[in-house]
């Protein structure tokens, strides 16, 4: 179900979409075993090995869907984790939802087991809230291990982590907020805003994505706009360097891409810095969700 919400995508475009975002400096991907059932995970992999990249020339996170899933199922999966990726090693192995069978304290356990035995190199969730996620880093601290990060919804138009304990306590803890959805799902790029572009597919169930809900959000696309054009670049890049850019330097976006233009907008929000002032206004004009 999950798979099907994103467009279909040729091999070619795969291809093209992963070499374009290598060579303009991104080298971390993040896939998953709920998105299409694998297939994700095999296109990416068999994109970077068409392209003869071999690690650690590029970086995969992926992860494992807990749903009526107990923790001895992290163990039992992993061999077709790495089966699916084609032999790419995991460098980040994430719970992508709290909603496992088994207790927090049993599933930092099997991948305190993984880290042991060199399966993946670094240990994640997603989704968890403030409570949750602390109670995974200490019970794999116990293990001898650190939970690198929490991947999360964060974007301009829902800023909850800031509020809810997540980001606070991501940063006394040293863990990377992975922000997931840093567009909202393509509202912060403008084309939905004043019939430049029509929600297809999942949008058109979105609420968001209702005339009422986009005219709620019309201020902050027209400072994107404004901001853009200070900078020369488009309302998306903006957004993006609003979410790297942040204070606490420990938070990352994952924005997606079905086309190499997208992949080249992605990577060149890296290139340049919103002034604090700038910073300030989207921060003082943005929705809090």
């Amino acid at each position: 179900m999950i798979g099907k919400f994103w467009p279909t995508l040729s091999s070619t475009s795969i291809h093209d979409i992963v070499h374009t975002a290598l060579d303009s400096g991104i080298n971390w991907f993040d896939t998953a075993q709920a998105y299409g059932g694998g297939q994700s995970e095999r296109a990416l992999s068999d994109a970077l090995n068409a392209l003869n990249i071999s690690p650690p020339d590029a970086f995969i996170a992926t992860k494992w869907w807990p749903v009526l899933r107990s923790s001895r199922s992290l163990e039992a999966t992993i061999t077709h984790r790495l089966k699916q990726l084609r032999g790419w090693p995991i460098t980040l192995y994430q719970i992508h939802q709290p909603y496992s069978r088994s207790t927090i304290a049993l599933q930092m356990k099997s991948m305190a087991i993984l880290l042991d035995q060199g399966f993946i190199q670094c240990a994640g969730v997603s989704n968890f809230s403030a409570a949750q996620m602390t109670e995974a880093y200490k019970a794999l601290r116990a293990h001898g291990h650190s939970l690198v990060s929490n991947q999360v919804r964060y974007n301009l138009l829902d800023r909850r982590v800031e509020n809810n304990d997540i980001l606070l306590a991501a940063e006394d803890l040293g863990i990377t907020i992975i922000a997931y959805s840093p567009l909202a799902q393509g509202i912060l790029t403008g084309k939905f805003h004043g019939g430049l572009a029509k929600p297809r597919g999942f949008r058109k169930w979105d609420p968001r994505f209702r005339t009422a809900q986009l005219d709620q959000s019309a201020h902050i696309i027209r400072l994107l706009h404004t901001l853009g054009e200070k900078y020369q670049v488009g309302p998306a890049e903006v957004a993006l360097n609003w979410l790297i850019g942040h204070p606490s330097q420990r938070v990352m976006a994952i924005p997606g891409a079905t086309s190499t233009t997208q992949a080249l907008q992605n990577a060149h929000a890296m290139q340049w810095t919103l002034s604090s002032s700038d910073r300030s206004a989207l921060d003082h004009t943005s929705i809090s969700a």
